[in-house]
């Protein structure tokens, strides 16, 4: 028996949205109902991120064109940061400016480097519609923004410019899903 209490141990694994599906690059409409359905969508959003060893998820990279995503996250230090977040809204990004890696679950194995603030603030509700606000730094920051943009229909490859760009484009023509 699955325990209920731990994130997506009552949800489906469902297949990811690849880059290319259309799902991924157009923007996701805001949640209306909090009903039953959004916890379940909810719950298979942690199954499929923990299936796939993510630490975030959004509900378009399983082809629900919905503003959620869930999230298990470190930040730089090593702080643990469980939770999902509907209608989020990022209401501030600042800080210091920090290139690192980034890779997304729906363009498996491949990660470049993206410039992301190393504070972010977002906003939004529970799927019981209570309200949440989430602060995070460094890679929890990374994270919250990457989420954020994939519910506006961005890539973090659409962020990735020159030279940057280039190897990992080459790269996205030699991976197998593509």
């Amino acid at each position: 028996m699955r325990n209920r209490s731990i994130p997506g141990s009552s949800g489906l694994v469902r297949p990811l949205s690849l880059l290319g599906d259309p799902v991924l690059h157009s923007p996701c409409e805001s949640v209306m109902d909090f009903t039953p359905s959004l916890t379940r969508l909810v719950e298979d959003l942690f199954a499929s991120m923990y299936a796939a060893n993510g630490v975030g998820l959004a509900a378009n990279q399983v082809g629900t064109g919905l503003r959620v995503f869930v999230y298990d996250c470190p930040d730089d230090e090593d702080v643990r940061h469980l939770g999902h977040i509907v209608n989020p809204r990022l209401v501030a990004a600042d800080g210091v400016t920090v290139r690192g890696p980034e890779g997304c679950l729906s363009l498996p194995g491949l990660e470049a480097p993206v410039e992301r603030y190393d504070r972010a603030v977002v906003e939004g509700f529970r799927a019981d519609g209570s309200p949440v606000r989430v602060e995070g730094t460094g890679f929890f920051a990374r994270c919250l923004q990457h989420e954020c943009d994939h519910l506006d229909g961005t890539v973090y490859r659409d962020r990735v410019t020159g030279l940057r760009r280039s190897r990992l484009e080459r790269a996205i023509r030699r991976a197998p899903w593509s």
